[in-house]
């Protein structure tokens, strides 16, 4: 398999899952500015979309989008538990976690990113998080982790999205359970090779 991603972009999510799942694969660097992969090649031609992450997998299949992938990567490992069981309320349980975080948190960063915005524009987004977060806090209160007491793939997508509060100017300090979250995931040994390999390590 292949992993198509950019340092420290949502992409980190999935590679942090193959990493937990132990699976074998070739992370392969696509930045989002230059859109051009090392050896040349135009990554528009891979993803018309254009962004990260993309998995391809052993047969050329590709799977876009970050909830989709990390759940086939799951699929591939169940006895990692990284996934609840398909058809479990749990798994809808897991899909719950995997939108909220998708449409409610990484949605409301990306205007934060965008430098044309206006700050005023960025205010509404930032005020936004805050109660996101807000709400994720007390959703975390005496929890180790989003499911039940154990790791997912959606607690990967939630570390990774949350690593952008810094340097969006996002305060987390009203979010005490969310940032003990944060510490937790990051000290995961997988969690570590994917940031080493993205270049990371204290960033």
């Amino acid at each position: 398999m292949k992993l198509y991603y950019s340092p420290g972009a949502c992409s980190l999510s999935p590679h942090i899952v193959l990493r937990e799942a132990g699976l074998a694969f070739e992370p392969v660097l696509a930045p989002t500015k230059t859109h051009k992969l090392q050896d040349g090649t135009d990554y528009y031609t891979i993803n018309p979309l254009g962004y990260v992450p993309l998995l391809e997998l052993d047969d050329g299949t590709r799977l876009r989008e970050g909830p989709a992938i990390v759940q086939y990567i799951a699929d591939q490992v169940p006895a990692k538990n990284l996934a609840p069981a398909n058809g479990t309320l749990a798994r809808y349980r897991l899909q719950e976690w995997l939108t909220f975080i998708g449409t409610e948190i990484h949605k409301s960063y990306s205007p934060l990113f965008v430098a044309a915005m206006p700050d005023e524009g960025k205010q509404i987004y930032r005020d936004r998080l805050a109660k996101r977060y807000e709400w994720l806090n007390r959703q975390l209160e005496g929890k180790e982790y989003l499911i039940n007491t154990h790791f997912t793939v959606a607690d990967a997508y939630l570390f990774v999205v949350t690593r952008w509060a810094k340097p969006m100017a996002i305060d987390l300090s009203h979010a005490p359970n969310v940032v003990a979250h944060s510490q937790r995931i990051e000290a995961r040994p997988a969690v570590q090779e994917a940031l080493k390999v993205e270049g990371l390590l204290g960033k």
